[in-house]
Order: C-alpha cells, then sequence, then structure tokens
C-alpha cells in the first residue's frame, strides 16, 4: 500500500526475452485503466532478458509511455535483477546461496524463474498481488476497447469469496470455502495453440495424438487420454470476446493460462514456482496448488490472444522449443506424482490459519524423485517413433534426443530436487525482500 495515498499497490508484469515495443505500450495502458477505475497504484514491472539492442528499444519505449498517475515502470535488465538478487540472497542467508542464484536467474529460459523474480519483486515493492502477461500475447478489442484482464482480477482478488460472489456472473463454490480470500484470477486465450506443435497435427493427427497423450499419467486409459489431448493447448479456442462473464470457483487449471493470471500475495509469498529451465509448463504449479487446496478463485472470459513470432520458424528456434517440450513430458513422470498427492491432501495442504504449507509440498516433490524412471524411458522412446515417422526436421530432432536421452532423464529428476531446495529457502528470501525493499534495482 502506497503511505502517502493510501491506495492499494499491486505489480503488473510482463517478463520478456523478445522484442515487443507493442506489448509494453499496451501493458501499460492496462495499468492506466487499474488506477483510473480501481484507485491502485501500479507497479509496472517489464522483466528484461533481452539482447542489448531490444534492451534498449525497450527502455526507449517505456520512457516514452504517457505520465500516469500511479503508475510508476520498472525496467529492469537482468544485470539489475542480478544486482537486487544477490543482495536479497545475502541477506536472507540460505545454505547455498550460489545454487539459489542460478535457479532464480539460471542461464537458460526459464519461465518459473521469471516469474518468482517478479514475485520477489512485487513483494520488495510492497505490492499486495501479481498480474503476470505475456510478450507474445495481445489484448482483445470490443468496441474499439481493449478487453482488460485486470478489470476481473482488481474486482475480486484478495476478497473473502463470499464478498466478491457480488461481482461475479455467477457463484460455483462450496460455501465451506467462502470465508477463504480469492487468491487467483484468471482466464486463457485465444489463438494459436499455447504449445507450438500446431504443424505436427497438421502432419499427422495420429502422431499428433499418440505425442500429446505423454503427458498423461500412464495409467490412464485410452478414453482418458483422447480427452486429456482434445483438450491440451488449445485455451479458449477461437470464440471472440462480446460480454463479460465470470465465476467464482475452484479454477479448473485446464482453464486458465500463465499470460493471462493474477495471483494474492499470500499464494506467492509461501510457495514459488519450479524453476526449471528450457521446459514449457514449468510455471503452472501454483493453479494446481491453489485448486488442490481449496482455495476460491474467479474464472473469467477476457481471454488474451496469442499469437507466435518468427524466432520459433528458425532451425534453433525449432530445436530450442521442441526441446522444451519433450522436457515438459518427461517433467509430468513427477509432477503427475505429486498433483495426485496434492488432490488427496485437499486443505491439509492449508495450515491452521489457512496458508499454504510449504513443508506439505516439497514432501510430495522428494518423494517423487525416487520414482522408476522407465516410464520416462517410454516416454522418449514414443516421441522418438512419432518424429521418425514425421521425417525431416523432425527425424533429426529425434536422432538429437536419442544422443541425450540420460542427459535428459538425470534433468527431468534434479529439477524436481532443485525446486525443493527453492521451496525451503523462499520464505528467508520473501522476508528479506519485504524487509529491505527493492534498493538501487528500482529502475
Amino acid at each position: 500500500m502506497n503511505r502517502e495515498t493510501g491506495a492499494d499497490r499491486i505489480c503488473l508484469t510482463l517478463p520478456t526475452n523478445r522484442a515487443c515495443p507493442a506489448a509494453i505500450s499496451a501493458i501499460a495502458e492496462e495499468a492506466a485503466y487499474a488506477t483510473r477505475h480501481f484507485g491502485v497504484e501500479v507497479r509496472l514491472l517489464i522483466l528484461d532478458s533481452s539482447d542489448e539492442a531490444t534492451r534498449l528499444e525497450h527502455a526507449r519505449v517505456a520512457a516514452g509511455l504517457p505520465a500516469t498517475r500511479n503508475v510508476v515502470v520498472h525496467h529492469l535488465d537482468e544485470q539489475r535483477q542480478r544486482a537486487f538478487l544477490r543482495r536479497l540472497i545475502w541477506q536472507a542467508g540460505p545454505a547455498e546461496p550460489d545454487r539459489i542464484l542460478d535457479l532464480m536467474l539460471p542461464d537458460a529460459v526459464s519461465y518459473g524463474s521469471c516469474t518468482n523474480r517478479a514475485f520477489l519483486i512485487a513483494s520488495a515493492l510492497g505490492c499486495r498481488s501479481v498480474h503476470r502477461r505475456d510478450s507474445d500475447s495481445a489484448y482483445q478489442i470490443l468496441g474499439g476497447e481493449p478487453a482488460f484482464p485486470i478489470h476481473h482480477e482488481l474486482a475480486s482478488l484478495g476478497k473473502r469469496a463470499a464478498e466478491a460472489s457480488a461481482d461475479v456472473s455467477e457463484t460455483a463454490l462450496d460455501p465451506a470455502h467462502a470465508h477463504r480470500p480469492v487468491s487467483l484470477v484468471g482466464s486463457s486465450f485465444i489463438g494459436e495453440l499455447s504449445v507450438d506443435i500446431d504443424e505436427i497435427r497438421r502432419l499427422d493427427e495420429g502422431i499428433y495424438h499418440d505425442v500429446v497423450s505423454l503427458w498423461a499419467p500412464g495409467h490412464w486409459s485410452d478414453e482418458q487420454k483422447r480427452q486429456l489431448v482434445e483438450e491440451s493447448f488449445k485455451g479458449a479456442g477461437t470464440d471472440r470476446f462480446t460480454r463479460d462473464h465470470s465465476v467464482l470457483t475452484l479454477v479448473d487449471p485446464m482453464r486458465v493460462d500463465m499470460c493471462n493470471i493474477s495471483f494474492h500475495h499470500e499464494v506467492y509469498e509461501r510457495v514459488p514456482l519450479p524453476p526449471a529451465t528450457s521446459t514449457i509448463g514449468s510455471d503452472y504449479f501454483l493453479i494446481h496448488l491453489v485448486h488442490d487446496a481449496a482455495l476460491p478463485g474467479v474464472l473469467h472470459n477476457r481471454d488474451i490472444e496469442n499469437f507466435y513470432t518468427p524466432e520459433r520458424r528458425t532451425d534453433a528456434g525449432f530445436i530450442a522449443y521442441q526441446t522444451r517440450f519433450v522436457k515438459f513430458l518427461l517433467s509430468m513422470l513427477y509432477f503427475n506424482f505429486v498433483y495426485d498427492g496434492m488432490a488427496e491432501a485437499g486443505s491439509a495442504l492449508l495450515d491452521d490459519h489457512e496458508q499454504l504449507r510449504p513443508d506439505t509440498v516439497v514432501g510430495l516433490l522428494r518423494g517423487s524423485t525416487g520414482l522408476d524412471r522407465t516410464e520416462n524411458l517410454w516416454r522418449l522412446e514414443r516421441v522418438g517413433i512419432s518424429y521418425r515417422k514425421l521425417g525431416g526436421r523432425y527425424e533429426a530432432f529425434a536422432d538429437w534426443l536419442t544422443a541425450r536421452r540420460d542427459q535428459l532423464l538425470d534433468e527431468a529428476e534434479s529439477d524436481i530436487e532443485d525446486f525443493a531446495l527453492l521451496i525451503e529457502a523462499w520464505a528467508p528470501l520473501m522476508r528479506a525482500a519485504r524487509d529491505h525493499g527493492i534498493g538501487s534495482a528500482g529502475g
């Protein structure tokens, strides 16, 4: 909260590693909308991992944004992010400080790590919530006006569910949970698949089914896998936004996307996201945790429009993205185990104060690391067979996978161990962020 104005302070964040001047301008408009309609102070946080020329262009765009009362822009390159993290880690004093720094700011792409940095910086800035968008997406337009998701996010996030019910279109929440705060507000996307594998579907529907079904638990029936494939990566389909609709509920993780999400601070200050590198889907963990702990959420329909950037069409981009997809498939051996455990635990994921229990999550993660890898060997074999049938660069990628089989299997397990380590270090990091602020990295 801003002590001078009394306004609640929120963090609207845009992590990026690519050129996105249009996205920066658009998210600034969303920040201005939030201040006008909800009276909040917005810290617009651009976490920039782009190359130097792109960062300079982003800095020019950010500096040229219209001055808006109660909107403060923080544009942080990796050097400034690293300085902030080093100071925070030194103050928190974790057992493996260099390892924690690597997990928070790795050399490779990490969807979870970039959002974890946003969580820590938001807490250092005194924000009560984080609202995340992506640089390869855009807002839908209705009647000449952008359909900003923050409209629904600020209407409900942090309120007791019983109070938030007055601000939604319908309620589908067990009254037993009505005293809990709304911990997540989100929606999905329209447009291209969230995972860039539509070329496989165009080439061969059967192979597409075989590959996508590999993220299901191995024991699932064919019908369960068919339904999963039908729902996977499509978001809200192609239906355009025409009018608002929102539901107070336990939000189904399959119905929201991390390009269109917001979390209350009581969620991300307790548990971070998995810091796995080169792994799509590694940033969806908290959506599952909020759902399984029976923390209320709001699902709305201001879907964001997803598109692909040209980089993915290059040979290097193809290999990088297919690697992220395969590593996602391998991660599911462990996460399916953890998700089953969280679903079984239910409200036991909360302590006596109805706060998330990090120790329970750590226990499930560490319990998963002893799983037999046979299922993951099978996944790699199935991907290889499928991709060789497709031929061309898919066949070449299958050969690349075969040469790196053991490395990928080891990484899938060590990624889980790293996540458990980060959760154990998270509370001291958060305390240091709240106590010491952002310092000279403020931007």
